[in-house]
């Protein structure tokens, strides 16, 4: 019997371009501070958040992600059959199956691309880069277009003080394809699914099927302490691990791109990292508010439409979220 052939690919890979597409709506905490019982001021000094982007009733996370998709192709200056693989990482999926990445490549003209969706939350968009890295250096695909995309407006409770004014809809994409040098560094990531009802839906689809008259609409929820403490220590310690395992220290950054979920957690690891005045942080949470898995890709485009004298510097991203699952890596700007 012959031996299968197994594929091989180039020894590394980069960033090649990145797209972004924000909720059409400018929604301020004055709009939201009615249900929850609280004032602008308490907002900005818990969250650093002064207004959020959210999409209105008739556009889906799905748009979303096609809009921010298409921007990252046309950037990456690549023909579209030279992209094969499309990953959406996304809590937002208005169906179980078939997947948002199914359709996204059919509307962004990607078809026979491999498509699927990721569900890690906060920490998605760094899975997915990972899995793109892995799939072009191992041979699978040629380039592969990463998506994070939510429309977290639609599981929202607007009296819910633990996480209602966080929350945003926007979408932010990549496109990972052959290097020739390294411009991914290696993926720190994990779980510690001890901490699951941490962040958590209140409630099951099954239970809201079962009992539509007592169980409310589900929506998010969180311990917002046990997060933050869980956030700034526990992941300023993956974060040093990205680090050492990439080879390089703080001074090296051009920038810190850390997932938007709150203003204090991103200045807390700044500090706990030791980062040089050099180093840019992201700030996208300001204006944008917390979008999950598309706040670091989105934060990304932010800083390099900014920023972009930073391109071809060296940033370290890390997402943590629900699961609890957090991921890291050093990549280079594109």
């Amino acid at each position: 019997m012959a031996p299968l052939v197994q594929p091989t690919g180039p020894a590394h890979t980069r960033i090649l371009s990145v797209g972004a597409a924000r909720g059409d709506l400018d929604v301020p905490n004055d709009d939201l501070i009615g249900p929850i019982d609280s004032s602008d001021e308490w907002i900005r000094q818990r969250t650093g958040i002064i207004q959020r982007r959210r999409a209105s009733a008739d556009i889906a996370a799905v748009d979303l992600a096609v809009a921010a998709g298409e921007e990252a192709i046309t950037k990456s200056g690549l023909p579209r059959e030279d992209i094969d693989g499309v990953i959406i990482s996304t809590i937002s999926n208005v169906a179980v199956t078939p997947s948002m990445a199914a359709l996204a490549a059919h509307r962004l003209g990607l078809t026979p691309a491999a498509a699927f969706d990721i569900s890690a939350a906060c920490a998605g968009y760094v899975y997915g880069v990972a899995q793109a890295d892995a799939l072009v250096r191992s041979g699978t695909c040629k380039n592969v277009l990463v998506i994070g995309a939510e429309k977290l407006s639609d599981i929202v409770d607007p009296t819910d003080r633990s996480i209602s004014f966080l929350l945003a809809d926007g979408a932010g994409a990549v496109v990972v394809g052959a290097s020739d040098h390294p411009g991914i560094g290696p993926t720190v990531w994990g779980s510690d699914g001890s901490k699951w009802e941490t962040i958590r839906m209140t409630s099951s689809f099954e239970e809201y099927r079962n009992n539509p008259n007592e169980v409310p609409w589900p929506t998010l929820r969180q311990d917002g302490q046990t997060v933050f403490r869980w956030a700034v220590w526990e992941m300023a310690k993956v974060a040093r691990q990205t680090l050492e395992v990439s080879g390089i220290e703080a001074s090296d950054l051009a920038a810190f791109v850390p997932h938007q979920a709150n203003m204090r957690i991103v200045d807390e690891f700044a500090k706990q990292l030791k980062l040089p005045e050099s180093v840019v942080v992201a700030h996208d949470i300001e204006m944008q508010g917390n979008t999950s898995a598309a706040s670091i890709p989105l934060a990304l485009h932010a800083l390099r439409e900014e920023h972009p004298e930073l391109s071809g510097g060296l940033a370290l991203t890390i997402g943590f979220g629900a699961g609890l699952v957090y991921g890291a890596q050093v990549v280079e700007i594109p």
